[in-house]
């Protein structure tokens, strides 16, 4: 071999040997940004698990798969919000929402009402972490969603979900969903408690 060959040789070792170790520094900088760590704020928040309802599930929202916010588990989204005897209320919100931040605790009073209707709450556009964490601040324990950090989600495409926050809606017995228009934004629980026993408030 000559002397040209064994110095190419030679660079070659040395040009994979720097490949593999560049690779796994490459990946496991990309690690953090793929695998939010939500568990401290998972077990601060101690939120309900998310379990189907008893009936038909909601049509629109049938084989929507989404994230559990309690375990990270995924859901079929129309199976956990199917109605029993009375309607399911589903309440969309956001971290960034202020008119969601007083809402949330009236639908939690709301739900600890006996013969209360079930509420499931989807949480879109912000972090998750960050979800749990105001859910734990303000003493807010019901099933909920993870509907995605980003503009859109599947459960936002399947219920054309208004762009202002907070909106809810409720599921029949029957697996209909229906946007609730009035009021948009609850401000007592004696609105709440109105609207299940209308059927939607509208």
């Amino acid at each position: 071999m000559t002397a040209t060959a064994r110095w190419a040789l030679v660079a070659g070792v040395l040009l994979v040997a720097a490949l593999v170790a560049v690779v796994p520094m490459v990946n496991s900088e990309d690690r953090p940004a793929r695998g939010e760590d939500v568990g401290p704020a998972r077990a601060a928040a101690q939120l309900q698990p998310c379990r189907p309802g008893s009936a038909a599930p909601a049509r629109e929202l049938r084989g929507v798969e989404v994230e559990c916010l309690a375990d990270g588990s995924r859901v079929d989204a129309g199976e956990l919000v199917a109605a029993g005897d009375r309607p399911t209320l589903v309440n969309i919100w956001a971290t960034w929402c202020e008119p969601c931040r007083e809402e949330l605790p009236l639908l939690d009073d709301y739900a600890a009402e006996p013969g209360a209707a079930r509420v499931v709450t989807v949480q879109v556009e912000s972090e998750r972490r960050e979800g749990l964490e105001l859910l734990a601040e303000l003493d807010v324990d019901l099933p909920g969603v993870f509907d995605g950090d980003g503009p859109s989600g599947p459960i936002r495409e399947a219920l054309s979900v208004p762009r202002a926050l907070p909106a809810s809606y409720l599921v029949t017995p029957d697996g209909d969903v229906e946007l609730v228009r009035q009021p948009r934004l609850f401000t007592s629980v004696d609105q709440i408690r109105e609207v299940v026993r209308s059927g939607g408030g509208r």
